[in-house]
């Protein structure tokens, strides 16, 4: 108990000396150390410590982006811990000097939305995380029900809100991946919740104390003309600029349709100053109108450059999850042979294209292809066909569900083990379905879907019958 006591003696002494020494040596007192070793910020150092002593090493660990967002979220700590020492030594201000007394604080949490700015990066969401949960910082400037804002324990919970959304995303994207990300979302909860509430609960539940003795906050200069320029003279009165301005509202000049109702109620000639039409001026009478198109605005209008509003060219795997291939045009030989199970495939604004898939994927949509075909091995849930005009899918293994949707002209070529799925279609003409003839190496049988329905009320309900055309 006493080598305790001694410790924190021999420590408030070096502070005394170095304060001293900072005032050039004269000792201050009720100064920076009264206020730095009571009780409340004491508590804030041991909060900083066990808090967000776990953030701090699992950022180390991950480095990067992470490490550097996770040293301002340090610096915003340390910012408000010294907003709350000087709190202890500063009288209320007003709103003017409250906005200039947490500039410092405000600063640090623009470093850290700059950094969720710009180009996506791969720590997107530990960025949006650590920056949006700054904002329970704030919570010190509640000076009353009047500001608008809550009471300081609910200002933290709800500002954790904002960051707990993309806290969670990491949470899951490296549930089973890396321990140290998962390490890192769950010890930032914590510096909030409960670390930074529970702090605000004990000491400051009714928001920060502010002293009655200390000094007043300045607030933001404003800026003044100088000295020697002297203020311009006030304006004179509007009536000293024109004569029209000192008229009453009924002696001006009326404008818009007001004018017309004027002119008309005045009893004056309305058409008096109209131009009068001759024979010659009329459109059936004038040699220089014909109904022949020029060829030069023909040949103009032909001859004027299009520009296509397609993307580039793909054909990549996105995320190791999903095979994109976008803005394919005359290419014969897409292929597509390093994919698995858990894999999708998603088409999209291809033209007069061949694309083969080997081997067994997840999902396959086709959408907004033109003369598209598709040559597929097997697919575990379904294949969609969506926006599309004139596209021939073949399935050379096994299919569950196929769809096709507002799709104008559509081969279907199934192979044996293919034709127990369930094909369904909607706002869709011109399907086709080919499937094995019934004796081995056989011609291909077509059957055609059909695309008109008869819908009749019969005993209470709608019955629904495709339309059935015969040669007799």
């Amino acid at each position: 108990m006493e080598e305790k006591l001694i410790e924190r003696l021999e420590s408030a002494v070096v502070r005394l000396e170095a304060l001293s020494l900072r005032s050039g040596g004269v000792a201050v007192s009720g100064g920076d150390d009264s206020a730095a070793t009571d009780p409340s910020i004491v508590a804030f150092d041991d909060f900083i410590g066990t808090c967000f002593g776990r953030v701090s090493s699992a950022a180390e660990k991950i480095g990067g982006q992470v490490l550097e967002v996770t040293r301002i979220l340090e610096q915003a700590l340390n910012v408000q811990k010294e907003l709350l020492i000087k709190i202890k030594q500063t009288r209320k201000p007003d709103l003017a000097g409250l906005a200039e007394f947490l500039k410092p604080l405000n600063e640090v949490v623009m470093k850290a939305n700059a950094m969720t700015e710009g180009r996506r990066s791969d720590f997107f969401n530990h960025l949006k995380a650590a920056a949006d949960s700054l904002a329970a910082l704030f919570w010190i400037a509640y000076t009353g029900k009047e500001c608008g804002m809550s009471m300081p324990i609910a200002h933290v919970e709800e500002s954790w809100q904002m960051a707990e959304f993309y806290c969670n995303k990491i949470l899951v994207q490296y549930k089973s991946k890396d321990p140290n990300h998962v390490e890192w979302a769950k010890a930032l909860k914590d510096l909030y919740l409960p670390g930074l509430r529970d702090y605000v609960k004990s000491h400051y539940p009714l928001g920060p104390v502010w002293s009655t003795t200390g000094k007043s906050t300045a607030s933001a200069p404003s800026k003044a003309p100088a000295p020697s320029a002297p203020a311009p003279p006030p304006p004179p009165p509007a009536s000293f600029f024109s004569s029209e301005s000192s008229q009453p509202s009924s002696s001006k000049p009326k404008e818009g349709m007001a004018a017309v109702f004027q002119e008309i109620s005045s009893g004056k000639s309305v058409t008096a100053g109209l131009k009068k039409v001759t024979n010659d001026m009329k459109a059936k009478n004038r040699s220089d109108r014909t109904g022949i198109v020029a060829v030069a605005a023909k040949e103009g209008r032909a001859g004027a450059p299009s520009f296509s509003k397609a993307g580039p060219p793909k054909l990549e795997l996105q995320m190791g999850r999903k095979w994109a291939v976008e803005n394919q045009i005359g290419k014969k030989n897409l292929v597509i042979d390093d994919c698995d199970a858990k894999q999708s495939v998603y088409i999209f604004g291809c033209k007069d294209s061949v694309l083969h898939i080997q081997g067994k994927v997840n999902n396959i949509t086709i959408d907004k292809c033109t003369k598209m075909g598709v040559v597929f091995t097997d697919v575990v849930a379904a294949c969609e066909i969506v926006n599309c005009n004139g596209v021939e899918v073949q399935c050379q293994g096994s299919a569950p569900t196929i769809s096709v949707d507002n799709t104008g002209g559509c081969q279907l070529y199934l192979s044996k083990d293919s034709l127990g799925a369930s094909i369904t279609t909607a706002k869709s003409s011109e399907i086709n379905v080919l499937v094995p003839g019934a004796e081995p190496g056989g011609d291909l049988v077509e059957h055609a879907l059909p695309q008109q329905f008869i819908h009749a009320f019969k005993d209470g309900q709608f019955e629904t019958t495709p339309v059935s055309h015969s040669g007799g």
